[in-house]
């Protein structure tokens, strides 16, 4: 099917006409009426003779289309590329919007990026071009947004090379952030292969008002399900306060799903799911969803009885719902608004904001521009001005230009706001401070958001930054004080005059009232024939390197491995491979493997953030640097981590860097699922500890075995002998979630070796 700037109403069709029986089929496979996400998901089987055990068995799904971002996409084509095939298999785009980096405004940014990333935006443009895929050009906007306004439909399916893929259950869609090598199946014919998930419900009573908004919603979430409570889970939202939420702001919500882990997030169809839908030009998607709606969400019986439903139910009023904001560090360390002064003071955190960000894919809708560009219409009239340094990051060249077109922009620029590139920027550490005036890498400093991530090093690259997650009102209120000890509900700021300022209530507009202007175009559709389109990866490239496949499993144990790091604490895909500076190499594994385990925080003493033990020569070392000699010593090696390994990003470089090095086994108290996915399709044996009381007893120096690799089954635990520097020898057990398709995986070196010897 041709790939054009939207989803083409032929795909909504088809996918509608199959789901009313398919859903008589589910309720009848499963004895029961189903939730939203059970529908959508049944719709997309693969085969209808499939186990559908929450939590435990896996499943094939043919998801309607692909979604990348150009930092990760370019490891996924290359990947693609190997396979053989002349085109792909399903509707894919390629979205540049993660290697612009942000310092001085937009326009200076984006001239900027396009020579540095000259190659590599050539590269995807022409592969997208030769396989047949739409190519989105810089500038054109978040990933998100641009599937948001384009591609998403309620009751559809996709999946992309970003966590924060969910972002379209905004508009009822399941979308799933995965790795690289998952879209590759998907690209190729194949089908995704995912384990059938848990359900989680959270039951919107009551409206929002005020300065609530709907990111309080998610960040309330946070706080209730923290940073791992929804992995394994799709996490449903229904109620008469769902019903009550714009469509941006069901999308706002779903996207921070990523920060609990959950494999998605999704609403069901309703009245403003329609009205973006037509807001957005595709009247016809709406039309056409109308006529299925009942189909649309969850059956009534769900709704009446969620506790025999969903796994979970959460349960929030957003009637007595009030501003949170979220951090440092962490996405679920919430609080309301109004406490976090005295939290900060008994922390000794800087009370002093140093930076305050407006928009991401997270919240730059229309109806969050308006609200906060409310607060500094009043503040300038008010004679208030901005008292940190503002920037301002719109989610789409769509969304840019209307909020223009609309004098929004220029009512942030009365306070002095930069307004940056349609791009990720600083959500994404690619934002350089160094010319910053006040700001000295390395000394605490505050920054308030309403972003999504803040992991140490997320937003700038420097661990002495504190980013505090909030609504984007609220950040313009916070930008105004310039402190983060201000209460925008209770407390008055003082104006150049001396007099007292209360700002009112945040005043949004849901959608544009002359419609959205859709600014330049940048999309760029492929050639009818693109075979004989050559793509070019230069020998002596730095950015781009063609893949040699992963050798397969030789069928031997693994005998007396060295340990390259046991990580404490957070062990997120920041640490094991940090972006920022890193981004440019997405597509050089070597170069990239330069970062490998850099943020790593060692668990024993005496060692620096990345840095350990090389067990071949007793120095001291980065981790890329051990990593590298002993993959030239043919040596293999095992990585153990903490809790919830692998959080944050979706970035396969986690799972493709330490395979390209030589690590064998990764061995957690718990993995994230896209990074527990991302290593077994790579070849990689991720294990977790049965005990995880076992991780303590692991030493700097011990060797560990892995044994009965013959034998690895689904269900079956596999037992690792741990040997100490004095001989002795001593065993725990450790739990793993393969498949019987996933330990083919395992044995073929990877999944692509699977699909390659296949086609």
């Amino acid at each position: 099917m041709p790939v054009a700037a939207s989803t083409p109403i032929e795909l909504i069709a088809n996918v509608y006409a199959n789901l009313a029986d398919s859903t008589v089929m589910g309720r009848e496979k499963l004895g029961r009426s189903l939730t939203l996400a059970e529908k959508v998901l049944i719709n997309h089987l693969a085969s209808e003779d499939q186990q559908l055990d929450r939590g435990a068995s896996y499943v094939d799904l043919h998801p309607d289309r692909v979604a990348m971002q150009d930092a990760t996409a370019q490891m996924a084509w290359l990947q693609f590329m190997t396979a053989g095939l002349p085109e792909v298999a399903v509707p894919t785009t390629t979205h540049c919007d993660h290697l612009i980096q942000a310092r001085d405004d937009g326009k200076t940014d984006l001239l900027t990026a396009s020579e540095n990333n000259e190659e590599v935006y050539d590269f995807l443009q022409s592969v997208c071009a030769k396989y047949g895929a739409g190519f989105w050009m810089p500038g054109s906007g978040i990933i998100h947004q641009v599937v948001l306004e384009q591609y998403a439909f309620p009751g559809g399916m996709m999946i992309g090379t970003d966590s924060h893929t969910p972002n379209a259950g905004g508009l009822g869609m399941i979308a799933v952030g995965v790795g690289g090598a998952d879209a590759v199946d998907v690209m190729t014919g194949f089908a995704w292969n995912v384990r059938w998930p848990k359900a989680i419900g959270v039951h919107l009573t009551g409206e929002l008002s005020g300065w609530t908004a709907p990111k309080d919603i998610i960040l309330k979430v946070a706080e209730i399900l923290t940073v791992k409570g929804g992995t394994g889970a799709i996490v449903e939202y229904f109620g008469p306060g769902a019903e009550s939420l714009s469509c941006t702001g069901k999308a706002t919500i779903c996207n921070m799903g990523a920060e609990i882990g959950a494999t998605t997030s999704l609403f069901g169809y309703d009245e403003a799911m329609s009205r973006y839908l037509k807001s957005t030009g595709r009247e016809d998607v709406a039309d056409l969803a109308n006529e299925v709606a009942e189909h649309l969400r969850a059956d009534d019986e769900v709704i009446e009885n969620p506790a025999a439903y969903y796994d979970e139910v959460i349960e929030i009023d957003l009637s007595t719902l009030s501003p949170h904001i979220n951090g440092p560090h962490t996405p679920d360390l919430a609080r309301e608004v109004g406490a976090l002064g005295e939290e900060a003071k008994a922390n000794g955190w800087p009370s002093t904001i140093s930076a305050a960000l407006i928009g991401s894919c997270t919240n730059s809708s229309y109806e969050d521009i308006t609200r906060a560009a409310s607060i500094a219409r009043e503040a300038a009239a008010n004679g208030l001005t901005a008292k940190s340094k503002l920037l301002i990051t719109p989610g789409s060249e769509q969304v840019r230009a209307t909020i223009e077109r609309d004098g929004l922009l220029a009512d942030f620029e009365a306070l002095g706001a930069t307004v940056l590139a349609n791009a990720c920027g600083p959500c994404i550490g690619q934002w350089d401070r160094t010319a910053e005036e006040g700001h000295t890498t390395g000394e605490a400093n505050v920054i308030v958001t309403s972003y999504n991530r803040n992991f140490p090093k997320r937003n700038d690259g420097d661990p002495a930054t504190l980013a505090f997650v909030t609504s984007p009102e609220t950040v313009m209120a916070l930008a105004l004080a310039g402190t983060i000890d201000f209460d925008p509900l209770t407390h008055t700021l003082t104006n150049d005059e001396g007099d007292e300022v209360a700002l009112s209530v945040p005043v949004g507009i849901e959608l544009p009232p002359q419609g959205f202007d859709s600014g330049q175009n940048t999309f760029v559709a492929p050639p009818a024939q693109g075979s004989d389109i050559e793509v070019k990866v230069a020998p002596t490239s730095d950015r781009l390197q063609l893949l040699e496949p992963f050798e397969a499993w030789d069928g031997n144990d693994y005998e007396a491995l060295p340990i390259l790091v046991k990580a404490q604490g957070k062990f997120t895909t920041d640490h094991i491979s940090m972006a920022g500076p890193w981004l440019k190499y997405r597509g050089h594994l070597e170069n990239i493997s330069g970062n490998l385990y850099l943020g790593a925080v060692n668990a024993f003493d005496g060692y620096e953030v990345g840095h350990g033990k090389n067990q071949l020569t007793g120095a001291t070392q980065t981790f890329p640097e051990i990593a590298r000699e002993y993959h030239e010593a043919n040596q293999g090696w095992v990585v153990v981590g903490d809790e919830n390994m692998g959080e944050g990003s979706s970035r396969e470089h986690a799972a493709m860097e330490p395979r390209f090095r030589g690590g064998l086994v990764a061995i957690a108290r718990s993995f994230a699922r896209i990074h527990e996915t991302n290593l077994k399709k790579q070849g990689m044996l991720p294990l977790t500890f049965a005990d995880p009381g076992d991780y303590e007893q692991i030493g700097e120096d011990d060797r560990i075995a892995v044994r009965s690799l013959a034998q690895l089954s689904p269900g079956q635990q596999v037992q690792v002998e741990v040997t100490t520097p004095e001989g002795r020898t001593w065993s725990f057990s450790t739990n793993h979630t393969f498949s019987a398709q996933q330990v083919n995986w395992f044995r073929a070196g990877s999944a692509l070796n699977i699909i390659k010897a296949s086609i």
